[in-house]
């Protein structure tokens, strides 16, 4: 699809795009996200939304980020993180590297310091009850062939003692045989 300027726009103007009125879904909650994050002292929403590639699976598992509070002399802020009251040590003990990591996510050295709050995750006040865990679709079984391997397969594989290896190895000559 060609981009069309506008006439009546300056020449450097950039293109016009046509969307035929739908806007992405991010686009739709941008504006609100930004505030509802901003009221809690998230300047940006990265730290929310990738928690996990920030500081970590095994640690995002064990702790989310609550708050940002800025202090007013402007020499950094504390990042809130919750944890289980068992896990609180281990986050503790983690807090250096957490601040490091999220420093570099912000590119310069916005938090100085990171406290934690001890309680349930699945209590947890503000962004991070909204998180829902996420693991992706569950695998499906794989389903028993629905054709019979071939006389010829079944001759090959009568020779192997083991039935698991020979049911296995059949499966995959019917896989096998089924690509084009």
């Amino acid at each position: 699809m060609t981009r069309r300027r506008r006439t009546d726009a300056a020449p450097d103007a950039p293109p016009v795009r046509r969307t035929h009125g739908f806007k992405r879904a991010a686009a739709l909650v941008d504006a609100s996200v930004r505030r509802a994050g901003e009221v809690r002292g998230f300047a940006t929403a990265r730290l929310l939304t990738h928690w996990a590639e920030i500081v970590g699976d095994e640690v995002a598992r064990i702790c989310r980020p609550v708050r940002v509070s800025w202090s007013q002399g402007g020499f950094g802020g504390t990042l809130v993180l919750q944890a289980d009251g068992a896990q609180a040590p281990v986050v503790q003990m983690q807090a250096e590297q957490i601040r490091a990591r999220v420093n570099a996510c912000h590119g310069h050295a916005a938090i100085a310091r990171v406290r934690i709050q001890q309680a349930p995750l699945d209590a947890a006040p503000g962004f991070a009850e909204a998180q829902a865990p996420f693991a992706g679709p569950p695998a499906r079984p794989s389903a028993p062939p629905s054709t019979p391997p071939s006389p010829a397969v079944t001759e090959r594989l009568a020779g192997i003692a083991d039935p698991e290896l020979r049911a296995q190895l059949a499966l995959m000559a019917t896989h096998l045989r089924r690509v084009p």
